[in-house]
């Protein structure tokens, strides 16, 4: 898998990039990861509703064709977007996100800190009172039972630490997740965080690691290049 440190890049000029190299790929097109961080941003997703943008203001918006709802890009975030032939990778949709996630986890591992996942909500959580703390989340995702009903996430005494937003074309990936380093967390004060009101963000810096951006990018890239493998 290639990796492609892009720096500080605009967002519709590499979301525009994305689809060129989705449309263009061959079977035979090696995957890559494309590292980079964006200017401030906020993006919509394909069924993005208007509602959960409160209060953009001087912050542009760009409408994209990735699955959930409105997030915030901006300097101090790892955005990595890995473009990926699933046929080719031998795994399906699901587990490329399960895989995605893990990768998050095992990132956040190396600072300490331990990443969860909740029920019904991509991307990953932190406790906020005690972010190395191995403890299941009671609002962890659990098999359902035949009948049982569907609930809805639950992010008491969580902060969303990275979020993931994907696309499929002709069983190829684009887009990606984005990991809070060291950020302005104000912008995401603007939103409902992919469609949930309240939900608390957080980065690194605010729950006591002093992690630098180039050093996120490594280990997140890295992880993400091992647990992407076919």
């Amino acid at each position: 898998m290639l990796l492609r440190a892009m720096g500080r890049v605009e967002y519709a000029p590499t979301f525009e990039a994305m689809q060129a190299f989705t449309e263009a790929r061959t079977p035979d097109t090696p995957d890559e990861l494309w590292l980079c961080e964006h200017p401030a941003v906020f993006t919509q997703g394909i069924a993005g509703r208007e509602d959960h943008l409160l209060a953009p203001g001087d912050i542009p918006v760009v409408q994209t064709n990735r699955g959930g709802q409105v997030t915030f890009h901006g300097p101090g975030q790892v955005v990595v977007y890995p473009l990926v032939n699933l046929q080719r990778a031998g795994y399906f949709v699901k587990e490329y996100v399960y895989r995605i996630e893990d990768a998050v986890i095992r990132t956040l591992d190396h600072f300490g800190v331990t990443g969860h996942r909740v029920a019904g909500a991509p991307g990953i959580y932190v406790r906020l009172d005690d972010p190395g703390s191995h403890a299941l989340l009671p609002q962890r995702p659990q098999k359902k039972l035949p009948g049982q009903p569907t609930v809805d996430p639950d992010f008491t005494g969580l902060g969303k630490i990275a979020a993931l937003g994907i696309k499929v074309s002709r069983h190829c990936t684009y887009h990606g997740v984005a990991l809070n380093v060291a950020m302005d967390l104000q912008p995401f004060q603007r939103i409902n965080p992919c469609g949930y009101q309240g939900l608390e963000t957080v980065d690194l810096s605010t729950i006591g690691v002093a992690a630098s951006w180039d050093e996120a990018a490594q280990v997140l890239s890295h992880k993400l290049a091992t647990a992407l493998s076919p």
